[in-house]
């Protein structure tokens, strides 16, 4: 069974940086790719970014290209997120997603995940 968990969320003001982890139990973490989604208030989950099982390839959503970088250390199980130059608009809880071992490939669409974490909020303010 896998299990992913988030943490690293919390407020911070407009400009400033965040740092998410996800840490996956279970085998399959290092031959699967993973992504970061997010869903604010009333709003549907949104891609971030993902990242290739071996951590060559990234790729992310044009609102947070430039800002957000995603990384991964197969050896510790863990991604991470590093969130800079925050804005009020990036508030939603976030999300770490695994797919499924074997799928290998950085996906952008939420159905394409297997596993997911209960998620962690950050709240930019203005």
């Amino acid at each position: 069974q896998v299990q992913l968990v988030e943490s690293g969320g919390g407020l911070v003001q407009t400009g400033g940086s965040l740092r998410l982890s996800c840490a996956a139990s279970g085998r399959t973490f290092s031959s699967a790719a993973m992504g970061w989604f997010r869903q604010a208030p009333g709003k549907e989950r949104e891609f971030v970014g993902a990242i290739m099982w071996s951590g060559s390839v990234t790729r992310y959503a044009d609102s947070v290209k430039g800002r957000f970088t995603i990384s991964r250390d197969n050896a510790k199980n863990t991604a991470y997120l590093q969130m800079n130059s925050l804005k009020p608009e990036d508030t939603a809880v976030y999300y770490c997603a695994l797919r499924a071992p074997g799928r290998l490939a950085a996906a952008g669409t939420a159905n394409e995940y297997d596993y997911w974490g209960q998620g962690t909020q950050v709240t930019v303010s203005s």
